[in-house]
């Protein structure tokens, strides 16, 4: 099996941990770690020689780096302290870990050992607890090896995060996602469950149906609770007709009480679904927030990543939504996709200065297992696609430069140059509901196929429920659907 790169533990222990801290460091791997309680389908992987080995002794964790990767073979050794707690031992290992990958390769990351989605959300706990900035950054300096600039960006968005926030009902409030699984097509880098509209057109009105029931189910489940926030997503719900939208709104309108909602949320996304008989149905139903994403001003770039619509329609779509009455727009792109430069970036930037958008997300390209970016990487090699620091401050100057702040930030698996994706505003044009799906404070109830609810309790304790991915087993399954939602609100 070629590519792929085996990691051999004599225990079943932090496997995740060790996964994800390797692939930081080792971000073309295709990683198996191999445990006396790893179950192997593939009897060729048992074959391999290790490219690493990972030893548990009493006393003693031994990290071993074979002579075929750097033509040497390293031991580094940590002699553990028996009298540590499990999760201070399993932090201490954790530093073990990252300085022997780091004095291995001589690369230090961005975030250090930190390898979760959500490093505010570890911030802005300890500032809930009382600490100081002071203290907070020695520990992220410190303990997680996390550089003085990241440091600095988390503290700056988690005191802003908490601000906004405040406006929120946590414990008698929810926050609603539906999610419209259709698109024009499916972008490379895509992971996320979206089907060719031109495939489903047909049945989009079977799955408005089931959404319709389920909406109607969630609605009663909720009674009493206050609705802060309303995020429709996918997908592209663009890819509905003028019409289909209508009728979603309309439903909406009618069934869950409006009245204390404080950000309305439609992704409009693609330029080539956005047209202004959409935009007016969005405006008629009380929208106050879209999304026209062009990921890149670069049509080369486009053209490769399935886009299949123009630069110039990106700026006309913007346009015409400014046209239609919206004053909080934002757009999304990505740094390190496929053959882009610095200089490439620098002029998406410029170009989107000119159009003055509400917000700007910067994300960093991650290569996700399920996208056919992982297919086009095989053909054309990992150092084909690339995001730097500089990409990543040419963003961030370019949306300071529009009067932008940052508010939210969340981390992905295999990020291109191991940064981070963050969201950029004006002042007052937050979304809200990005920082909650970050943050886990609040409950957010998901509708539609692919979705996941998340039932944050006081206690601080989160349950969730998923829905079935495939759209048509959606359909099928509607009932057994609501019924999971059933189980896990009506509990107390």
């Amino acid at each position: 099996m070629p590519g792929v790169q085996i990691l051999k533990s004599n225990r079943a222990q932090f496997e995740y941990e060790i996964h994800a801290l390797v692939k930081s460091f080792y971000p073309a791997w295709d990683l198996k770690i191999l445990t006396p309680e790893s179950s192997v389908k593939d009897r060729k992987i048992l074959e391999i020689p290790p490219s690493m080995e990972v030893e548990f002794q009493d006393d003693f964790v031994k990290f071993t780096v074979h002579h075929d990767l750097h033509n040497h073979s390293n031991t580094y050794t940590w002699w553990e302290n028996s009298r540590l707690s499990s999760a201070d031992y399993k932090n201490a290992f954790g530093r073990f870990l990252y300085a022997s990958l780091r004095e291995e390769t001589g690369v230090s990351l961005p975030w250090g050992n930190l390898t979760g989605v959500r490093p505010t959300k570890l911030i802005m706990n300890m500032l809930e607890d009382g600490e100081s900035e002071q203290d907070i950054a020695a520990h992220l300096e410190g303990q997680h090896f996390v550089s003085r600039e990241k440091t600095a960006l988390g503290i700056e968005i988690a005191k802003r995060e908490r601000a906004i926030l405040n406006t929120l009902h946590y414990e008698d409030g929810y926050s609603l996602y539906i999610g419209i699984p259709f698109c024009p097509t499916t972008c490379l880098y895509c992971s996320f469950t979206s089907y060719p509209i031109s495939a489903w057109r047909e049945r989009v009105g079977e799955y408005l149906d089931a959404l319709e029931r389920e909406m109607e189910e969630t609605a009663r489940l909720c009674s009493g609770k206050i609705l802060d926030t309303v995020y429709i997503g996918g997908g592209t719900p663009t890819s509905l007709s003028a019409e289909e939208l209508d009728r979603l709104l309309t439903k909406l309108e009618n069934t869950f009480d409006l009245s204390a909602v404080q950000e309305f949320t439609v992704e409009a996304g693609r330029a080539d679904s956005i047209t202004e008989e959409k935009l007016r149905a969005l405006r008629e139903h009380g929208v106050t927030r879209i999304s026209v994403n062009p990921q890149t001003m670069r049509q080369r770039t486009l053209d490769l990543i399935g886009r299949r619509h123009t630069v110039e329609q990106v700026r006309e779509a913007f346009l015409t939504a400014r046209k239609a009455g919206f004053d909080n727009i934002n757009m999304d792109i990505i740094l390190g996709l496929p053959g882009e430069t610095e200089e490439d970036v620098r002029a998406t930037i410029e170009q989107i200065l000119v159009l003055a958008p509400d917000s700007l997300t910067v994300h960093s390209l991650a290569v996700k297992r399920a996208s056919a970016l992982n297919k086009w990487i095989e053909e054309n090699g990992v150092t084909a696609y690339n995001n730097t620091e500089e990409t990543m401050q040419i963003a961030a100057l370019g949306a300071r430069s529009m009067g932008m702040s940052p508010y939210y930030l969340y981390r992905q698996k295999n990020m291109s140059g191991n940064f981070e994706n963050v969201g950029y505003c004006v002042d007052g044009k937050y979304g809200i509901y990005n920082i909650l799906i970050m943050e886990e404070k609040q409950t957010i109830v998901a509708l539609g196929a692919g979705s996941i609810s998340k039932r944050v309790y006081p206690d601080g304790r989160i349950e969730r429920s998923e829905n079935v991915k495939e759209v048509a087993l959606y359909i099928e399954k509607i009932d057994e659907m609501i019924e999971r939602k059933r189980r896990l609100f009506e509990e107390k």
